[in-house]
């Protein structure tokens, strides 16, 4: 009995200090935020070489479904980020990171030809006094450069109160209280009215794949997943390069950027009038379409279709993108992106190197002797290595693992290496 006694006593004394902290934490969100959501809409224009940030309005939605511990994001990725901070002490009080269509557009050949807009929009806890939001871009060099700054009197009455799209929703997934848990909120897209029924099947179907794909399984009881029932006039999805075009609520089309498999919304005031019906932390557009394809952007949405034999893993390598900020591995598929990847340095993506600062990658998860560049030869010896290609790019940029869920849709498994950039993700979200 007294051999256990300490054991227990520490067990205990760590519990207690881990609930302080967490309480500390807590009252730290209620000293700078409301539990509701503060929306800014802006146009982002330019061109290949140029930013423009022009606002557009403010929104109060109801419900704050991120975490309330975890404010200031420990991950340096996406193209952009923004931060928070009061104006009053000057403390950074929020701070997350993001991609937008916009950016990936940028590295396209139209973007050195002429110049585009597209609406994106970003969130945080509704600020108690007033407040400076700035925004930051990561040029090619790596370096963030500040690009637009905006004041935020919580007070102003042209805070929008209105909430547009208003729609009853169900519970996919229900593991608790959104503030300790991952939620995620499916939206439909080509759904008519009488297609309802279809939408919460598919939702099901989809949900049930998330979760039982690793490291997700393990999380069963930490995930959140809603359904907004919100029909669309027309069923199915826009499909440019045949001519089909239909009237959907977000608005979504195929051939983004001319790739025929790349299906996207430039309308996110719609997609987050959506989402406002319930807390949620990631955005997920099922779209009713039997075609293959989708697309993923980093803290902005995934979006991926119904009915194709491989919808399933395309949802997860979609939400991989989206939620994990993981990169795609695949090299040799076609894309618009010219020279995606700057070869100096590190890719933000925590799957993809360039061995420029192969420390802060996953060096720590190479057994003792395992060559870099690991050859493709080598593969079954080596789960985890330096395979190169990846990113788009045949030379110069490396991958984790000889296959993945990144890489290739039918081998529906994530490497090693992103199945640790994914838990470490729920780790942030769910205070775990």
């Amino acid at each position: 009995m007294s051999l256990h006694y300490p054991v227990f006593a520490m067990r205990k004394t760590l519990t207690i200090l881990l609930a302080l902290v967490a309480a500390g934490a807590s009252a730290q969100f209620e000293k700078h935020f409301y539990n509701k959501t503060l929306r800014i809409d802006y146009i982002h224009t330019g061109t290949a070489t140029t930013d423009v940030y022009a606002l557009d309005e403010m929104i109060e939605e109801p419900f704050w479904g991120g975490p309330k511990t975890s404010l200031v994001s420990p991950f340096d990725y996406g193209e952009f980020k923004y931060t928070v901070t009061d104006d009053a002490t000057g403390e950074l009080i929020f701070s997350k990171g993001y991609s937008s269509l916009f950016a990936e557009w940028q590295t396209t050949a139209e973007a050195h030809e002429l110049s585009r807009a597209y609406p994106e929009n970003v969130v945080m806890p509704f600020p108690r006094k007033p407040a400076t939001v700035n925004f930051y871009k990561r040029p090619r060099n790596g370096n963030w450069e500040k690009q637009f700054t905006l004041k935020i009197d919580p007070k102003s009455y042209f805070i929008k109160k209105e909430n547009r799209l208003q729609f009853p929703h169900f519970m996919v997934n229900d593991a608790g209280d959104p503030e300790h848990c991952l939620d995620l909120v499916f939206i439909p897209e080509g759904y008519t009215a009488a297609e309802m029924d279809k939408f919460r099947e598919d939702c099901k179907r989809m949900a049930g794949y998330l979760l039982q794909t690793k490291p997700y399984d393990e999380y069963r009881d930490k995930i959140n997943i809603y359904g907004i029932e919100a029909p669309s006039a027309e069923s199915g999805v826009d499909v440019p390069g045949k001519g089909i075009w239909k009237k959907t609520i977000v608005n979504s089309a195929f051939y983004t950027f001319n790739i025929d498999r790349y299906l996207t919304t430039p309308d996110m005031k719609s997609v987050r009038d959506l989402a406002a019906n319930v807390p949620y932390d990631l955005i997920c557009v099922l779209a009713n379409s039997q075609t293959y394809g989708g697309g993923g952007i980093y803290n902005h949405y995934a979006l991926f279709t119904s009915d194709h034999p491989m919808a399933l893993p395309v949802f997860v390598h979609e939400f991989g993108h989206s939620f994990a900020g993981l990169g795609d591995e695949y090299y040799s598929s076609e894309v618009a992106y010219e020279d995606y990847y700057n070869l100096s340095i590190e890719p933000w993506e925590p799957n993809l190197t360039t061995l420029v600062n192969f420390d802060a990658k996953w060096k720590d998860m190479l057994v003792e002797g395992t060559p870099v560049p690991t050859p493709e030869k080598q593969k079954d010896k080596y789960p985890v290595g330096v395979f190169e290609g990846g990113g788009y790019m045949t030379k110069g940029v490396y991958r984790p693992a000889h296959d993945c869920l990144m890489k290739s849709v039918s081998y529906k498994e994530f490497c090693p290496v992103c199945q640790r950039a994914i838990k470490n993700m729920i780790g942030f979200y769910t205070g775990n």
